[in-house]
């Protein structure tokens, strides 16, 4: 049996010819692809955000119509809305006396936050039917465009 002598050199030659192809990318190569990725973050971004603040309006519609449905039950046990005083709170918690609520009304033991964080607002008697409810929207003021638009159940 012959025993081969190895050289260093040999060696050398074998792993430089082994590793020839997994060289890394260039400065040039990373920055072209950064670009690419800010150019396509920069088209997809404000049709994302533009459907997050229409889903928050189309939520608020949604729990506004929840809450309604919810006041009218509230007035066939009670054989009426709740006043201003006890306000959507009387949906989850019996307020005072009331031998015939029959709640809670909400599927949640609390009535539940606008889609931007703040209470709805409850008005008994309501300008525009028997009771208002409404949100100001993003800006929490009167009025507003998008995400900024008030929502009402008079709406």
């Amino acid at each position: 049996m012959k025993i081969k002598k190895i050289n260093r050199s040999n060696l050398a030659r074998r792993k430089k010819r082994k590793h020839a192809g997994e060289m890394g990318f260039t400065l040039i190569e990373l920055l072209v692809v950064m670009v690419i990725l800010v150019l396509l973050a920069s088209l997809v971004a404000p049709r994302v955000i533009g459907y997050l603040g229409s889903s928050r309006t189309k939520t608020a519609k949604v729990q506004i119509e929840s809450l309604g449905t919810s006041l009218e039950l509230f007035k066939l046990d009670n054989g009426r809305y709740p006043d201003g005083r006890e306000g959507l709170t009387a949906l989850v918690q019996r307020p005072g006396n009331m031998p015939s609520w029959n709640g809670p009304y909400l599927k949640k033991d609390k009535v539940p936050l606008d889609p931007w964080g703040q209470p709805y607002i409850y008005r008994y008697p309501g300008k525009h039917g028997a009771f208002d409810i409404l949100t100001l929207g993003a800006d929490k003021k009167e009025g507003g465009e998008g995400e900024d638009q008030d929502v009402a159940s008079w709406q």
